[in-house]
């Protein structure tokens, strides 16, 4: 494991306690971060063993109201908030576009876009009063290409993506870097929520012939919360396996 240097740094990392958002907080915490899991699922929270840098705080992405608490929360006991990590989201089913139940897509809307809106809303006010941030919010290769039987999902990414791209030309001119990276499908509990054939599908785009490992994710988004990152902004970092190109 490369050494990424995040000492004297506090990290929030959105849908935390499982999947893509545990295996970041392991890196971070590992290089050096303090670790604030922001996940709704309090029971998940509960039987976590935390090591003594990483904390958690119950909170509901799709309330601003529990998100402004959690970030007061955070900063009271950790003093700043340098690193945002917008995680945590859901596939929601499968389903063809005219058939897709309204209330499915205003969840899967809720968390996987409205949701890291509202984190972004709230934090970055602290990183521009100290100058300094990192954050990076987890889209999908969905974003770009469009997923048959997902387009909530696919069309909640694709304003993620687009959303990175304003906030960082927002924010370009202080020492705050806003990217995004677009994952390739990996096999955490996302995959209970919808079908085998999806599953199958997804598979068979990627060249590499397998899914991503959470790791790998983790990896790369450890650099782009570090320091060194101090000149891009506002990108997009493919992690497809060979999928996407561009």
């Amino acid at each position: 494991m490369n050494q990424i240097d995040l000492n004297n740094k506090t990290a929030v990392i959105t849908g935390g306690a499982q999947g893509f958002g545990y295996s970041m907080v392991e890196r971070f915490a590992k290089s050096g971060a303090k670790v604030v899991i922001w996940d709704k699922d309090k029971d998940l929270i509960d039987s976590l063993d935390l090591p003594d840098n990483v904390s958690a705080v119950q909170t509901d992405v799709t309330s601003y109201d529990s998100v402004e608490n959690s970030v007061n929360e955070t900063i009271e006991k950790n003093n700043s908030i340098d690193i945002l990590v917008n995680n945590a989201g859901i596939a929601g089913p499968s389903f063809k576009t005219w058939e897709y139940p309204i209330d499915q897509w205003q969840n899967v809307v809720d968390i996987d876009l409205t949701g890291v809106f509202y984190c972004c809303r709230a934090v970055t006010p602290h990183m521009i009063k100290n100058n300094y941030g990192r954050i990076v919010n987890i889209a999908s290769i969905a974003g770009k290409e469009g997923n048959p039987n997902a387009m909530p999902y696919s069309a909640a990414k694709a304003g993620v993506i687009a959303l990175t791209k304003s906030l960082g030309k927002e924010l370009s001119d202080k020492n705050i870097a806003v990217n995004c990276v677009t994952p390739a499908a990996a096999k955490t509990r996302i995959f209970d929520q919808i079908s085998q054939e999806h599953i199958d599908y997804m598979l068979s785009k990627i060249p590499r012939g397998r899914f991503l490992k959470v790791d790998e994710l983790a990896s790369m988004v450890s650099w782009l919360v570090s320091e060194e990152n101090s000149y891009t902004t506002g990108a997009v970092f493919d992690l497809s396996g060979g999928r996407a190109t561009y």
